[in-house]
Formats: structure tokens, sequence, C-alpha cells
């Protein structure tokens, strides 16, 4: 009996053997995928975790009077904008059509059919939570050069904005401390709508797609369309996409496809030609030009193409347009300024300003 128990470990420590082994050469076949990356730094996960929700959570501590957001807001926003966020020469108004008895209801009546007060629905009639706008303007504004505010000028952009629509006095200091007070103040914050089957965990969702289990499609097809008469009414998609995140705009100036698109396709047909000598299109995207300006159509500023054909045969003009390039100005091509660009590099604006000259092609 005792022989027989100590043969019986004697087997467990083998079999104990045997497992590690298989374990460890299953290991060294699988090295490429085991152990890869590294936990994120907390200072990392910090970089990232910007999100504000709507009990707002993530907000940082900061503090913003409706003064310090004016003058924020005339350097950085008013050119898009306008004085007032009234403006609709670039973006939709983000200021008005709303009243007071909005904002004690917190229903704007406005948005009911046939009794709006305004000719569009402006930003502050649609948004129901203060932390969309907060969030928003602390991601991606200003246009040309986002996520550059501090935390305290989102809050006085934010307290400005708010002031604008009578949400708040015009002495008023916006901060983490008191911001869900203001909420309570929203002219729309009772508008949410929530689609049931969306936000119930035991509902029914509206998903109607099959799921594949063999055979499957390895490249996604995409697939968009626009109408014919709005094709190419605003100028190229393609040359309108801000340079953050994949381009993915169809080329408007070409017929439609017929059938599906891959995104392989697509990726391809975004793809910028290849410049000779200076990579122009390279600088172009990387200083943010291309969020304001298409090569042959006008976004915020004039097309590259509309700047060549105005000055063709001015003299000086290589030193004009770097002037141009580097100091901004306004009164040219409207109202609206062109921001100064100091962080440009002389070669780069000289490259961009020769390219132009060319004719921008």
């Amino acid at each position: 009996m005792k022989s027989m128990f100590k043969l019986s470990r004697q087997a467990a420590v083998v079999a104990a053997t045997l497992s590690t082994l298989t374990f460890g050469a299953a290991h060294a076949q699988n090295k490429p995928w085991h152990d890869m990356g590294r936990d994120a730094t907390p200072a990392e996960v910090k970089a990232w975790d910007i999100d504000v929700r709507p009990d707002f959570k993530g907000l940082p501590a900061g503090a913003g009077s409706v003064s310090l957001g004016e003058t924020v807001w005339e350097a950085r926003c008013a050119s898009c904008h306008g004085t007032f966020g009234e403006s609709n020469e670039v973006f939709t108004p983000i200021i008005g059509g709303t009243t007071k008895d909005d904002i004690k209801t917190g229903r704007v009546k406005g948005l009911e059919e046939g009794k709006s007060i305004s000719p569009q629905k402006t930003t502050i009639m649609k948004v129901a939570t203060l932390s969309t706008i907060w969030d928003y303007i602390n991601r991606a504004m200003p246009w040309n050069n986002p996520k550059t505010l501090k935390p305290d000028e989102v809050y006085g952009v934010t307290a400005y904005l708010l002031s604008l629509a009578e949400i708040v006095p015009a002495d008023f200091t916006l901060s983490d401390k008191n911001i869900a007070e203001v909420q309570q103040r929203m002219p729309n914050r009772n508008g949410m709508a929530f689609y049931e089957p969306l936000w119930k965990a035991n509902g029914k969702g509206d998903v109607k797609n099959v799921a594949c289990m063999k055979n499957c499609e390895i490249d996604p097809k995409v697939h968009s369309s626009l109408p014919g008469f709005a094709r190419d009414a605003h100028g190229n998609i393609l040359e309108q996409n801000r340079v953050i995140g994949p381009v993915r705009g169809a080329d408007t100036t070409k017929p439609p496809p017929k059938g599906m698109v891959s995104a392989a396709a697509v990726a391809v047909a975004a793809a910028p030609a290849a410049d000779k000598g200076p990579n122009v299109t390279a600088m172009l995207n990387a200083n943010a030009c291309t969020a304001c300006h298409g090569v042959k159509n006008k976004i915020v500023g004039p097309g590259f193409n509309e700047v060549a054909a105005k000055h063709k045969g001015k003299a000086d003009l290589e030193a004009y347009l770097i002037g141009k390039i580097k100091s901004g100005g306004s009164g040219v091509y409207g109202a609206v300024p062109m921001p100064p660009q100091p962080q440009l590099k002389d070669a780069d604006a000289k490259a961009i300003a020769q390219w132009i000259a060319a004719g921008a092609k």
C-alpha cells in the first residue's frame, strides 16, 4: 500500500511536469501573441479620458466668466460664428430661437411644428444637456486648432454663449461647482427623445441584420449616395474633409459609382496624388489649411485655385502670399478673417506660396 501511494505521487509529479512542458511549448508557439503591449499608465489614460457625461462626471475643475469667454470668443470663435453666435455664413447659428418661457418649461416651443420664431433651428434650441456644449467646445474647437483651449477658457466660452441666450446674467462665472444648477435652466432640457429599444436592455432592438456565420465577406462594403441635384452643389466633397481621422468623402466631380464600393476602394480614391518636389499636400494637411480651404472650392476661406487666379501676374506674388500665410488678414475675400500661422516654418510657407503662385495644381 505504501509503495502504491509512493508510485501515485511519482505519477502525479510526472503528470504535472508534462503539463508544464506542454504549456511551455504552447506558450512558445504563441509567442507573437502572448504578453503583447502593456497596461496604459495613469497619465496616458488621463490624456484620453476627456469625455464629460450628462451628470457632469469627467468635468475638470475650473471656472470662467462671461467676460473671459467674450475675449476668447472674439479672438478665436467669432470669425466663423459671428460676434453673437448668430452668423449663418460658415455654420448654422448657435444662438437664437429660444424664449424666457422655454427656460422655465425646459421645452423649446419653437421646435413644435408651425410655432418656430426662428428661420432655422439653432444649437441652443436643440441641445438638451449643457455637458454636450462644454464637451464639444473642449474637444473640437476652434475649428482650425482643436483641443487648444484651457479648461477655464472652455468654461468662459460656454458662459458667454449662455449669457447670449439669456440663460445666465452678463456678470456670471460658470464653474464645475455650479454647472449642474445651470443645467436646470437649459431651454430644451426636457426635449430629449428616447427610443425605448435602444435604451432598455430588456427591450427588443430595431436591428434587422442577420449575423453571418460562414463564408462571410472579409472586406466590408461601404455604400452611400447623394441625390443628383446635391452631388456637386457645394464643390467636391472629397476636398472638404478635415484632416482628423480617415478621409472617406466621395469625389463628387465624377459620376456616382454603380453598385457597392469597398472601403479599400474609397481609401485609394481619397489618397492624394504624389507631389513633385516638396509635399505641399502634406504641409496643407499638417497645418490644418484644408480645414478652411479646398483646392478648387471655398470652405470657410477661398479655394487655393481662386487665390491663384485672383493674384495671377501680381508683382512679388510669392512674397505677398508668404506674408498673408504667416500673418493672416481679412477683407480680401470677405469679412471672415484668416488667422495667422506663426508655427509654419519659413521653408514650408515658401513652398506653399510657390505652389499657389504656380496655379495650385
